[in-house]
């Protein structure tokens, strides 16, 4: 199984523990927290050193596969994208991403999630996945519009943030539309 995945303006590939202060810096933004539904705030450093010991196991226990997005040219971690939440016995997981928010607005993202769906369908053989994101977050709507996920739903009120519930839309991709 490939551990890097090359696109034209970016990377994926597996975490390494030098990417600890790269994480740490673009993902303690508090905006990065207000649109997901794992990462915590105040983010710590010790977050990102518990994050990338995670992703060793796993990927070694297939049940999550993480990667950093790197810039192709410097290998710096500007984000990260993962597929998780599996339900192998119907080919099905879920995907996730965030970006720094310096990095946002170039497409990076967008050119992240087909390569992991590259390796989703090729590498994992998955037949579905399926993305949710607060239906408040147009940019991440629009990154899973733009690679031909398909709308399937409102899920109401499944997150508490800030005190208030938010909903989120659902979105999937087969691999015979990939």
């Amino acid at each position: 199984m490939k551990s890097t995945y090359i696109g034209k303006q970016i990377k994926i590939r597996t975490h390494r523990f030098s990417d600890i202060n790269d994480i740490y810096n673009n993902i303690k933004d508090k905006e990065i927290y207000k649109y997901t539904r794992r990462i915590p705030h105040p983010y710590k450093k010790k977050h990102a050193v518990d994050f990338v010991k995670s992703t060793f196991e796993h990927r070694k226990n297939k049940t999550a596969y993480q990667f950093a997005i790197a810039d192709k040219v410097t290998d710096k971690v500007i984000g990260g994208i993962g597929l998780m939440n599996f339900d192998w016995d119907n080919k099905n997981a879920e995907l996730g991403y965030w970006l720094g928010k310096k990095y946002r607005g170039n497409g990076y993202i967008t050119e992240a999630v087909n390569l992991i769906l590259r390796f989703g369908f090729t590498e994992l053989k998955l037949n579905r996945v399926w993305a949710a994101a607060f239906e408040t977050n147009m940019p991440s709507i629009k990154v899973l519009q733009k690679n031909n996920f398909q709308y399937e739903g409102l899920m109401r009120e499944t997150v508490l943030k800030f005190g208030k519930w938010q909903s989120s839309v659902l979105y999937s991709m087969l691999k015979s539309e990939f």
